[in-house]
Protein backbone atom coordinates (compact mmCIF):
# COMPACT_ATOMS: atom_id res chain seq x y z
CA UNK A 1 0.00 0.00 0.00
CA UNK A 2 1.70 3.19 -1.17
CA UNK A 3 0.95 7.20 1.03
CA UNK A 4 -1.89 7.86 -1.74
CA UNK A 5 -3.67 5.05 -1.36
CA UNK A 6 -3.37 5.35 2.43
CA UNK A 7 -4.65 9.23 2.00
CA UNK A 8 -7.83 8.02 0.64
CA UNK A 9 -8.30 4.90 2.72
CA UNK A 10 -10.12 5.80 5.88
CA UNK A 11 -7.22 4.92 8.74
CA UNK A 12 -9.53 2.09 10.86
CA UNK A 13 -8.68 0.45 7.37
CA UNK A 14 -4.98 0.70 7.28
CA UNK A 15 -3.39 -2.28 7.72
CA UNK A 16 -1.68 -3.88 10.32
CA UNK A 17 1.63 -2.31 11.25
CA UNK A 18 1.51 0.35 9.17
CA UNK A 19 3.45 2.37 11.70
CA UNK A 20 6.81 0.96 10.73
CA UNK A 21 5.77 2.45 6.91
CA UNK A 22 5.34 5.55 8.04
CA UNK A 23 8.72 5.40 10.87
CA UNK A 24 10.78 4.23 7.36
CA UNK A 25 9.48 7.34 5.31
CA UNK A 26 9.96 10.00 7.80
CA UNK A 27 13.24 8.67 8.57
CA UNK A 28 14.51 8.67 5.10
CA UNK A 29 15.49 12.03 4.06
CA UNK A 30 16.89 11.10 0.82
CA UNK A 31 13.10 10.60 -0.36
CA UNK A 32 10.78 12.94 -2.16
CA UNK A 33 9.66 15.67 0.43
CA UNK A 34 6.01 15.02 -1.16
CA UNK A 35 6.09 12.02 0.44
CA UNK A 36 7.76 12.55 4.04
CA UNK A 37 5.06 15.66 4.21
CA UNK A 38 2.36 13.16 3.62
CA UNK A 39 3.54 10.72 5.90
CA UNK A 40 4.26 13.49 8.92
CA UNK A 41 0.38 14.35 8.43
CA UNK A 42 -0.90 10.76 8.53
CA UNK A 43 1.01 10.27 11.11
CA UNK A 44 -0.57 12.24 13.52
CA UNK A 45 -3.64 9.83 13.52
CA UNK A 46 -4.52 7.83 16.37
CA UNK A 47 -4.90 4.54 14.75
CA UNK A 48 -0.95 4.60 14.37
CA UNK A 49 0.43 7.56 16.49
CA UNK A 50 2.91 6.11 19.62
CA UNK A 51 5.91 6.94 21.00
CA UNK A 52 8.39 5.50 18.22
CA UNK A 53 6.17 8.12 15.50
CA UNK A 54 6.10 11.03 18.18
CA UNK A 55 10.28 10.54 18.75
CA UNK A 56 10.41 10.51 14.63
CA UNK A 57 8.27 13.39 14.61
CA UNK A 58 10.21 15.66 16.90
CA UNK A 59 13.59 15.05 15.42
CA UNK A 60 12.18 16.40 12.42
CA UNK A 61 11.43 19.73 14.12
CA UNK A 62 14.30 19.76 15.91
CA UNK A 63 16.56 19.15 12.62
CA UNK A 64 17.79 22.66 10.88
CA UNK A 65 18.46 21.44 7.60
CA UNK A 66 15.19 20.03 7.68
CA UNK A 67 12.68 21.85 5.67
CA UNK A 68 10.35 24.40 7.28
CA UNK A 69 7.08 23.02 5.72
CA UNK A 70 8.23 19.78 6.83
CA UNK A 71 9.17 20.56 10.51
CA UNK A 72 5.68 22.47 10.06
CA UNK A 73 3.72 19.09 9.64
CA UNK A 74 5.14 17.49 12.26
CA UNK A 75 4.33 20.02 14.63
CA UNK A 76 0.80 20.17 13.57
CA UNK A 77 0.67 16.44 13.49
CA UNK A 78 1.35 15.78 16.94
CA UNK A 79 -1.96 18.09 18.13
CA UNK A 80 -4.39 15.66 18.52
CA UNK A 81 -2.55 13.44 20.76
CA UNK A 82 -1.26 16.53 22.75
CA UNK A 83 -4.64 17.59 23.37
CA UNK A 84 -6.36 13.93 24.10
CA UNK A 85 -3.82 13.64 26.28
CA UNK A 86 -4.06 16.88 28.74
CA UNK A 87 -7.41 16.22 28.50
CA UNK A 88 -7.99 12.55 29.51
CA UNK A 89 -4.67 12.38 31.45
CA UNK A 90 -2.87 9.13 31.91
CA UNK A 91 -4.83 7.38 34.91
CA UNK A 92 -5.68 4.82 32.31
CA UNK A 93 -2.46 4.71 30.05
CA UNK A 94 -4.05 2.27 27.85
CA UNK A 95 -6.43 4.64 26.88
CA UNK A 96 -3.79 7.04 25.59
CA UNK A 97 -1.24 6.29 22.45
CA UNK A 98 1.59 7.76 24.23
CA UNK A 99 3.29 7.74 27.71
CA UNK A 100 3.68 10.18 30.19
CA UNK A 101 6.95 10.71 29.36
CA UNK A 102 6.58 11.66 25.72
CA UNK A 103 3.55 13.41 26.32
CA UNK A 104 5.86 16.04 28.67
CA UNK A 105 8.92 15.75 25.73
CA UNK A 106 6.17 16.89 23.47
CA UNK A 107 5.56 20.03 25.77
CA UNK A 108 8.84 20.88 26.17
CA UNK A 109 10.42 20.48 23.02
CA UNK A 110 7.70 22.81 22.02
CA UNK A 111 8.22 25.38 24.47
CA UNK A 112 12.24 25.50 23.99
CA UNK A 113 11.96 25.84 20.19
CA UNK A 114 9.33 28.31 20.31
CA UNK A 115 11.70 30.37 22.88
CA UNK A 116 14.38 30.05 20.29
CA UNK A 117 13.86 33.00 17.44
CA UNK A 118 16.60 31.28 15.70
CA UNK A 119 13.68 28.55 14.40
CA UNK A 120 11.99 30.26 11.21
CA UNK A 121 8.86 31.83 12.04
CA UNK A 122 6.47 29.56 10.01
CA UNK A 123 7.69 26.94 12.11
CA UNK A 124 7.09 28.76 15.53
CA UNK A 125 3.65 29.85 14.89
CA UNK A 126 2.76 25.90 14.13
CA UNK A 127 4.19 25.13 17.30
CA UNK A 128 1.97 28.57 19.37
CA UNK A 129 -0.83 27.06 17.48
CA UNK A 130 -0.35 23.15 18.19
CA UNK A 131 1.19 23.86 21.85
CA UNK A 132 -1.97 25.53 23.23
CA UNK A 133 -4.05 22.17 22.94
CA UNK A 134 -2.35 21.39 25.50
CA UNK A 135 -2.00 25.06 27.83
CA UNK A 136 0.86 26.11 29.96
CA UNK A 137 1.97 28.70 31.50
CA UNK A 138 4.20 30.82 29.01
CA UNK A 139 1.36 30.34 26.94
CA UNK A 140 -0.24 34.10 27.99
CA UNK A 141 2.60 35.73 27.32
CA UNK A 142 3.28 34.14 23.89
CA UNK A 143 -0.10 34.58 22.61
CA UNK A 144 -0.13 38.35 24.39
CA UNK A 145 3.04 39.29 22.38
CA UNK A 146 2.09 37.54 19.13
CA UNK A 147 -1.25 39.46 18.89
CA UNK A 148 0.81 43.02 19.73
CA UNK A 149 2.75 42.01 16.59
CA UNK A 150 2.25 44.10 13.57
CA UNK A 151 2.82 40.88 11.49
CA UNK A 152 -0.45 40.12 10.51
CA UNK A 153 0.58 36.25 10.08
CA UNK A 154 1.14 36.11 14.28
CA UNK A 155 -1.79 38.33 15.03
CA UNK A 156 -3.52 35.55 12.90
CA UNK A 157 -1.91 32.19 14.99
CA UNK A 158 -2.71 34.29 18.15
CA UNK A 159 -6.38 34.94 17.47
CA UNK A 160 -6.72 30.91 16.80
CA UNK A 161 -4.81 30.57 20.09
CA UNK A 162 -7.06 32.58 22.25
CA UNK A 163 -9.67 29.34 21.27
CA UNK A 164 -7.61 27.24 23.82
CA UNK A 165 -5.68 30.47 26.51
CA UNK A 166 -8.00 32.06 28.86
CA UNK A 167 -7.96 35.62 29.42
CA UNK A 168 -8.30 37.31 26.33
CA UNK A 169 -11.67 38.54 26.10
CA UNK A 170 -10.69 42.07 25.53
CA UNK A 171 -8.33 41.05 22.55
CA UNK A 172 -11.01 38.63 21.16
CA UNK A 173 -13.96 41.83 21.13
CA UNK A 174 -10.99 43.65 19.10
CA UNK A 175 -10.05 40.79 16.62
CA UNK A 176 -13.84 40.28 15.77
CA UNK A 177 -13.24 44.20 14.06
CA UNK A 178 -10.52 42.88 11.86
CA UNK A 179 -10.71 43.30 8.35
CA UNK A 180 -8.52 40.25 7.40
CA UNK A 181 -11.26 37.48 7.14
CA UNK A 182 -9.03 34.93 8.75
CA UNK A 183 -8.66 36.75 11.64
CA UNK A 184 -12.51 37.44 11.38
CA UNK A 185 -13.24 33.44 11.75
CA UNK A 186 -10.92 33.06 14.50
CA UNK A 187 -11.91 35.44 16.95
CA UNK A 188 -15.59 34.37 16.33
CA UNK A 189 -14.51 30.74 16.89
CA UNK A 190 -12.99 32.04 20.41
CA UNK A 191 -15.94 34.35 21.30
CA UNK A 192 -17.87 30.82 21.12
CA UNK A 193 -15.47 28.99 23.05
CA UNK A 194 -14.99 31.29 26.34
CA UNK A 195 -19.05 32.46 25.81
CA UNK A 196 -17.62 36.39 25.78
CA UNK A 197 -21.20 38.34 26.09
CA UNK A 198 -19.32 41.57 24.88
CA UNK A 199 -19.55 39.58 21.48
CA UNK A 200 -23.21 38.61 21.07
CA UNK A 201 -24.30 41.31 19.15
CA UNK A 202 -21.60 41.45 16.55
CA UNK A 203 -21.59 37.22 16.17
CA UNK A 204 -25.52 37.46 16.30
CA UNK A 205 -25.61 39.89 13.69
CA UNK A 206 -23.32 37.16 11.86
CA UNK A 207 -25.92 34.79 11.85
CA UNK A 208 -29.01 37.14 10.71
CA UNK A 209 -27.32 38.71 7.74
CA UNK A 210 -27.92 37.17 4.47
CA UNK A 211 -24.29 38.21 3.13
CA UNK A 212 -22.26 36.23 6.25
CA UNK A 213 -20.17 33.89 4.66
CA UNK A 214 -21.13 30.43 4.50
CA UNK A 215 -17.92 29.38 6.41
CA UNK A 216 -18.02 32.38 9.00
CA UNK A 217 -21.77 31.76 9.23
CA UNK A 218 -21.20 27.95 10.66
CA UNK A 219 -18.45 29.48 12.93
CA UNK A 220 -21.08 31.90 14.19
CA UNK A 221 -23.99 29.51 14.00
CA UNK A 222 -21.99 27.47 17.15
CA UNK A 223 -21.01 30.71 18.58
CA UNK A 224 -24.28 32.15 19.13
CA UNK A 225 -25.27 29.05 21.30
CA UNK A 226 -22.83 29.09 23.75
CA UNK A 227 -22.99 33.20 24.38
CA UNK A 228 -26.46 33.15 24.74
CA UNK A 229 -28.04 29.90 24.78
CA UNK A 230 -31.23 31.51 26.25
CA UNK A 231 -31.43 33.53 23.17
CA UNK A 232 -29.86 32.01 20.44
CA UNK A 233 -33.11 30.18 19.47
CA UNK A 234 -35.12 32.98 18.13
CA UNK A 235 -31.89 33.85 16.23
CA UNK A 236 -31.34 30.50 14.74
CA UNK A 237 -34.55 29.42 14.57
CA UNK A 238 -34.72 31.29 10.80
CA UNK A 239 -32.03 28.98 9.51
CA UNK A 240 -33.72 25.83 9.55
CA UNK A 241 -35.88 27.08 6.42
CA UNK A 242 -32.32 27.43 4.57
CA UNK A 243 -32.09 25.86 0.64
CA UNK A 244 -28.28 24.81 2.44
CA UNK A 245 -28.04 21.43 4.32
CA UNK A 246 -25.06 21.99 5.79
CA UNK A 247 -26.64 24.92 7.66
CA UNK A 248 -30.46 23.77 8.74
CA UNK A 249 -27.55 20.82 10.12
CA UNK A 250 -25.83 23.39 12.09
CA UNK A 251 -28.87 25.51 13.32
CA UNK A 252 -30.95 22.43 14.58
CA UNK A 253 -27.45 21.30 16.50
CA UNK A 254 -27.15 24.70 18.15
CA UNK A 255 -30.73 25.10 19.23
CA UNK A 256 -29.89 21.79 20.64
CA UNK A 257 -26.88 22.64 22.24
CA UNK A 258 -28.53 25.71 23.82
CA UNK A 259 -31.13 23.93 25.20
CA UNK A 260 -28.75 21.53 26.84
CA UNK A 261 -26.73 25.14 28.08
CA UNK A 262 -29.36 26.74 29.26
CA UNK A 263 -32.05 23.91 30.68
CA UNK A 264 -34.85 25.50 28.56
CA UNK A 265 -36.64 23.74 25.76
CA UNK A 266 -36.69 25.36 23.05
CA UNK A 267 -40.55 25.73 21.37
CA UNK A 268 -39.55 25.22 17.66
CA UNK A 269 -43.22 26.80 16.35
CA UNK A 270 -42.87 30.04 18.76
CA UNK A 271 -39.09 30.43 18.01
CA UNK A 272 -38.59 31.95 21.80
CA UNK A 273 -38.22 30.47 25.22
Amino acid sequence: MDLKTLEETPPWDWPEGINKFFLDILRNNQLEETDRLLAAELAGDFTVINDELVDILLSILQNANESKKLRANAVISLGPVLEYADTDGFEDPDDVPISESTFSRIQESFRKLYMDTEVPNEVRRRILETSVRAPQDWHQDAVRAAYSSDDEDWKLTAAFSMRWIRGFNKQILEALGSDKEKIHYQAVCAAGNWEVDATWSHVSGLVSSKKTDKHLLLAAIDAVASIRPQEAGVVLIDLTDSNDEDIVEAAYEAMAMAEVLSDEPFDEEEGDR
